[in-house]
């Protein structure tokens, strides 16, 4: 009798937390880059009345006999699928066509610092040029330097080449007056003299408008493919962070045409994988389920109630 008593309790808080992984899949519903998550249950183990035997020339096999002791939690996965894109025509909105992440970090990305990687697009630029998200994080770029990849953060302010070789403030016109990001991730900047081209890297001139012909030296939106995304961790702000079980060894953040991780459209957002009328019928199953579970406990006490009646 105990026994369906505590499987009730079980499936309660089974039917509990898919409960609050379907709310917070609600409340996400219109999260930039959001992915829902939802429950696995597994049952605990079994009481064997009876093990099973094989059949032999005179009779014939008997299956075992088992009672389950209820149910547990066995996962509760991230769901990758793309989310329905949303046209916002801001030259900084972003959204990736693919399997790759942005890659955002806390701290200048030439320190090696903490990386996070986000499918939410919805970058801007600060008050010293450089490209962030909602949170103040740098948006990673990616530029050869010396034959060898490196990270930097995203700055479109000035030309810093030419404004290093302008005259005087009258003859300096470096500062850059527009920008657009291209479906490979590159910058095209517009200077103030109205020349354009893409935005470059290098140790000893700084950001500057690219026109050496060296397009190795062109800076890219840094993004990365992982092969396990469901073994990325939710960190909070829409973003993940890299475990051992999404990808083994480190991650590299590279340019997302060298990655095959997709494309990347300007002025378009991925919003949140979430699909209502999945979760409505989720919602209307767990509590059901909830309901189901709540009176395997009620009945299992009308009966010990009998079973206590029976001395008077």
């Amino acid at each position: 009798m105990l026994k369906s008593l505590y499987s009730g309790v079980s499936g309660m808080k089974g039917f509990q937390t898919k409960l609050d992984v379907i709310g917070n899949n609600v409340a996400n519903v219109n999260t930039v880059g959001f992915k829902k998550s939802r429950v696995m249950f597994q049952d605990i183990i079994n009481q064997n009345i009876s093990g099973a035997t094989a059949p032999t020339g005179q009779q014939g096999g008997v299956n075992p006999k088992q009672i389950g002791l209820g149910t547990k939690i066995a996962a509760i996965d991230t769901v990758h699928t793309p989310g329905s894109p949303m046209t916002t025509n801001m030259a900084t909105d972003l959204a990736i066509d693919g399997d790759a992440y942005f890659v955002v970090s806390p701290e200048d990305p030439l320190l090696n610092g903490k990386n996070y990687l986000t499918k939410a697009g919805n970058f801007s630029r600060d008050a010293n040029g450089d490209l962030v998200n909602s949170n103040g994080f740098y948006v990673v770029g990616t530029v050869v330097s010396n034959g060898e990849p490196i990270n930097i953060n995203i700055n479109v302010s000035f030309d810093e080449k030419a404004k290093a070789n302008a005259l005087d403030e009258e003859t300096d016109q470096s500062n850059f007056t527009s920008y657009s990001i291209d479906s490979n991730g590159y910058i095209t900047v517009v200077r103030e003299d109205s020349v354009s081209g893409k935005l470059a890297w290098t140790e000893a001139d700084g950001y500057f408008l690219n026109d050496t012909g060296d397009e190795s030296l062109n800076v890219s939106i840094a993004t990365a493919v992982v092969p396990n995304p469901s073994g990325l961790k939710k960190v909070g702000n829409t973003m993940f962070e890299v475990t051992p079980n999404a990808a083994t060894g480190e991650v590299v953040f590279g340019r997302i045409e060298d990655n095959k991780g997709g494309q990347i459209t300007s002025g378009v957002l991925e919003m949140s994988n979430v699909d209502l009328t999945d979760e409505f019928t989720e919602m209307i199953v767990a509590q059901r389920g909830f309901q189901a579970n709540a009176r395997t406990i009620t009945t299992s006490d009308s009966i010990l109630e009998e079973v206590v009646n029976l001395k008077r």
